[in-house]
């Protein structure tokens, strides 16, 4: 069966190439349809060298279709073989080394976000100082924050700095105090805000919940948002008011009274 079904598709491809090329139909050439057509196995003998014909395609004949369905899918494991090689190779090249950023765009980019890393914290600089009366607005990326000196705050995770690093918080709002209070257009100039980095850390979790009805669709995801805890120690740019001491006033020394024994 499997040698019929070769002859025949053998058959239909010659005559179709016979009929569409009249050139081909000679005298020398029936012998080879005879041959085609006859149920006997195909034997050539004494080829003639100057008879020949291309093959538009090549095409591949099997008794069992499982072959062909083989080949196909081995065909396809093949290219995605080289696909999954481009891939992979891809992302090593992409994802294996980190850029590196030079000092210059690392300053840029702070400075973009609203930030200015100084340097590390050393001994000598004192992070607890006594409260002034001066408070400050301040952004940092998209994000509004009113500070004063000795708070803290969370923001997303900035790039670039490390824990006890030391910041200049550039992009001032606003700073006022119990005298006088400047707005800026939209930044106040020669006004700054001074903090630390104390920590990085994670926000608590939130679970994003997705669900089609009737569709037996449900998605689950948690999500952790990477943030930088600052420490405001100074804030500049305003005249700061002396603090008012009040002195508590002194007792006088007196006399203590007497107990006097009751009688029950």
């Amino acid at each position: 069966m499997a040698n019929r079904r070769c002859l025949q598709a053998l058959t239909r491809r010659a005559l179709a190439l016979f009929s569409t090329n009249p050139p081909f139909q000679s005298p020398s050439t029936l012998p080879f349809l005879r041959a085609l057509t006859s149920k006997s196995p195909l034997i050539f003998t004494n080829p003639d060298p100057t008879w020949s014909f291309h093959w538009s395609q090549t095409r591949h004949f099997s008794s069992d279709r499982n072959d062909d369905v083989n080949e196909d899918s081995g065909e396809e494991e093949d290219d995605g073989d080289e696909i999954g090689e481009s891939s992979d190779d891809e992302s090593v090249s992409r994802g294996g080394s980190k850029r590196e950023y030079t000092p210059e765009e690392k300053e840029a980019e702070a400075a973009g976000i609203g930030y200015k890393v100084v340097g590390p914290l050393e001994k000598p600089d004192g992070v607890f100082k006594p409260y002034e009366p001066v408070f400050a607005v301040i952004q940092i990326g998209s994000h509004q924050f009113k500070v004063s000196n000795g708070d803290s705050i969370f923001t997303e995770r900035l790039k670039f700095c490390e824990v006890n690093d030391k910041l200049i918080l550039n992009k001032v709002l606003l700073v006022g105090s119990s005298r006088q209070t400047m707005i800026g257009r939209p930044i106040v100039p020669d006004a700054a805000v001074h903090a630390v980095v104390e920590e990085h850390a994670l926000d608590a979790k939130v679970l994003i919940f997705k669900k089609k009805r009737r569709k037996n669709y449900r998605r689950t995801k948690g999500h952790r948002q990477e943030l930088t805890k600052l420490r405001i120690i100074d804030i500049q740019g305003i005249e700061k008011p002396e603090p008012v001491v009040t002195e508590k006033p002194s007792k006088a020394p007196g006399k203590k009274p007497e107990k006097v024994a009751v009688a029950a």
